[in-house]
């Protein structure tokens, strides 16, 4: 159905002296050349295990799963809240998924509090899922870009009356 075409090879290789023939030795190479040209996994969540406190901020492209304490701000595309976790901080992520607490706002495009959630703070978000039995205070807030706070829905502004002289 599909087959190579010899016109975008590299140059040729040397012949391997550790193959016994001949005719096995141009399979191997195409094989790891279509390994070499897919796409690279995904990397592992990065853990912050149950017994770990970190006082400072964090921000990653990739993917963050709490189980300890964090008192600081937290940047990353997935933040998994583990039930035994505790963050005080500003949360953005893309996804944010709340099963222990977090004191302090949270901003995410889809923000997901579980039965297990405690979170005391405001949430903006694109979308939201609050499971029964989740406790939240504070506000919540809903924006179509809720990643970047200096794009807060506009507020009327109001009339300030004047002094007279």
């Amino acid at each position: 159905m599909f087959s190579k075409s010899k016109i975008n090879d590299p140059a040729p290789k040397a012949p391997e002296a550790a193959s016994p023939t001949p005719t096995s030795a141009p399979s191997a190479p195409e094989k790891s050349d279509f390994r070499a040209s897919a796409p690279k996994a995904k990397p592992p969540a990065s853990v912050l295990s149950s017994d770990l406190h970190v006082s400072g901020n964090m921000k990653t492209t990739g993917d963050i799963q709490v189980e300890g304490t964090v008192e600081g701000d937290i940047r990353a595309h997935l933040l998994t809240v583990g039930e035994t976790a505790t963050i005080k901080g500003e949360v953005t992520a893309d996804d944010v998924v709340v099963n222990g607490r977090i004191v302090g706002r949270v901003r995410g495009l889809k923000v997901r509090l579980t039965s297990t959630a405690r979170v005391e703070g405001d949430i903006i978000h694109k979308t939201i899922a609050i499971e029964s039995g989740a406790h939240f205070e504070g506000s919540v807030q809903r924006q179509d870009d809720p990643l970047n706070p200096g794009k807060a829905a506009p507020k009327p502004a109001a009339a300030a009356p004047k002094a007279d002289s």
